[in-house]
């Protein structure tokens, strides 16, 4: 028997998809191995948990949509302008602020706008020589004529919450601008800001923050990062599709009246910021979002610093969630608004869902192990696709569109990205079941050293700057862990597994060993400085 040369490319495929076919759905443990209910027990959750998270992974690629589709209701400047501007007060809280309150002060006061509509509010509940500082260069600038108050509690009480709540009392503005300790208000952010306030239903103009420190360490690189994903994407997304997006404590603008109309600045949660703008929206206020103004903040530069304040906002957010979602979901929003408001409020379950998937690992590559490979992929890659892909994509995206000449250099960056995500796990993990079981704990603020650039000479002996406790030596027994799945990977010929696996031996490693390293380092210039004092005294 001959056989035709065209006919040779048809065998071929049909030979090659007849194999593919045998590699996917035929069983290559048949009659050796059946699965229990024991390898049920853990498959089914395993797989369920991995379904569950690729929900949030889709999101991801639906805001992207969401993004580019909605692109022309971008806001770019007002549409009317006020005839008579308004009075502004500009609130400054602090908490032990000593090394960046006197370049937030400094560059507030220089803010374009009548002196006679602008009042300065720094409201200080410090309990170090901050309170001091603070109070001679409030004194300083008013007696040169600008209009700033000094308010200073010793009870704390609400934290930041409560301090803004405190300083409406006195607030003679119309409208109220936030910074926080580590920003540089920009001089024209008023004038670019307060005539979208024209539109009555406006209850909140949001800037974009940027980074003095961004090329401090790898650390701040990838904060940028995820950052820019989050200012660039979900606000850009969530703000020209008519979603309710929220805002981010500080860079932005309210108007007293929403303030008001919503209940006011409450602490039951520690994103205050958050808890007002969807109780704000609930009632009808509109949000605008301006990413063309930037103000220029300061990122953690230290490991556990960066994990406390994510701590902080993954805590905040599920007790927003807890306590809105039930007004949320009975409202008569539109179904889309509530949708991308569940996915907006819950994305910090997937860390107690990750430490889930964490401890299943091991035994689900024990039971996997007599499944095909072509079996394991075809199951794993949508899931991949959806959690892994997605994130790829995502913070490219977002670089593409704030930085479309370099951002390719962020390729590079992912993978720490990741890693940096898993380092996370634990403490995000601890977050999300406290705010959960209803466990309270107090307003933790992030240190902030007033650092630009590469100015490492600014960490040499800094206050404010907190313990770890068991947190890195719990990162180092998971990156074990980790480390010893991959050595069974090996050992069972699992080498799919291996760059992921790798990912999580990396996360965790980097968290352990980077804030236990910094942290001796720490002490290192604590001795020298505390020597170096003994022997001038002496």
């Amino acid at each position: 028997m001959s056989f035709t040369v065209p006919a040779l490319p048809s065998l071929l495929v049909a030979s090659v998809m007849d194999r593919l076919t045998r590699g996917i759905f035929d069983d290559p443990f048949a009659g050796i191995h059946q699965l229990s209910w024991f390898d049920w027990a853990i498959l089914v959750p395993y797989f369920a948990i991995l379904a569950l998270l690729s929900i949030y992974g889709l999101h991801r690629f639906e805001t992207i949509r969401t993004y580019f589709k909605h692109r022309k209701n971008a806001v770019a400047g007002p549409a009317t302008y006020f005839e008579r501007l308004p009075a502004v007060t500009i609130q400054l809280p602090l908490y032990n602020e000593r090394y960046v309150l006197e370049r937030l002060i400094d560059e507030t006061v220089k803010i374009e706008y009548p002196r006679e509509l602008l009042q300065i509010q720094v409201l200080d509940d410090s309990t170090d020589d901050t309170h001091s500082f603070a109070d001679a260069l409030c004194q300083k600038y008013r007696s040169m004529g600008y209009p700033i108050e000094y308010r200073h509690r010793t009870n704390r009480e609400g934290f930041k919450a409560g301090a803004l709540q405190d300083g409406l009392k006195t607030a003679t503005g119309e409208f109220v601008a936030v910074f926080d300790a580590d920003f540089i208000p920009p001089t024209d952010f008023l004038t670019r800001t307060i005539h979208h306030f024209v539109n009555p239903r406006v209850g909140v103009v949001q800037t974009r923050w940027s980074y003095l420190n961004r090329d401090f360490n790898f650390l701040t690189e990838v904060e940028g990062l995820l950052l820019d994903g989050h200012f660039i994407l979900e606000h850009g997304a969530r703000s020209r599709a008519g979603y309710f997006f929220n805002f981010n404590g500080t860079a932005g603008i309210l108007r007293r009246e929403m303030i008001d109309d919503a209940g006011g600045w409450q602490h039951d949660t520690l994103t205050e910021d958050s808890d007002l703008s969807y109780r704000a929206q609930l009632k009808g206020w509109k949000f605008v979002y301006l990413p063309g103004l930037h103000c220029p903040s300061e990122l953690p530069v230290e490991i556990h610093g960066f994990q406390v304040q994510q701590f902080r906002w993954a805590k905040g957010l599920t007790q927003c969630a807890k306590k809105l979602l039930p007004d949320l979901l009975r409202s008569k929003i539109p179904f889309r608004v509530k949708a991308e408001a569940v996915m907006h409020l819950t994305p910090n379950i997937s860390y107690p869902l990750m430490m889930v998937i964490s401890a299943l690992m091991l035994p689900v590559m024990i039971v996997r192990f007599y499944m095909g490979v072509w079996q394991m992929m075809l199951l794993d890659l949508p899931l991949i696709v959806a959690s892994f892909c997605s994130l790829w994509a995502f913070y490219l995206i977002a670089q593409r569109e704030l930085n479309p000449r370099t951002w390719k250099r962020s390729i590079l960056m992912l993978p720490m990205l990741m890693a940096v995500g898993v380092g996370l796990t634990l403490i995000n993990t601890r977050a999300v079941l406290e705010a959960l079981l209803g466990v309270k704990s107090g307003f933790v603020r992030t240190p902030k050293y007033a650092i630009e650039g590469t100015q490492s000479a600014k960490m040499s002996v800094k206050k404010y700057k907190r313990k770890s406790g068991w947190l890195p030596y719990f990162e180092l027994a998971c990156g074990t862990y980790f480390l010893y799945m991959c050595w069974y990977a090996i050992g069972t010929f699992n080498y799919p597994t291996l760059p992921f696996l790798l990912l999580f031996v990396g996360g965790y490693y980097w968290a352990g060993f980077g804030t236990l390293y910094q942290e001796y380092q720490d002490r290192l210039r604590y001795n020298r400085q505390h020597r170096l004092e003994f022997e001038t005294a002496r």
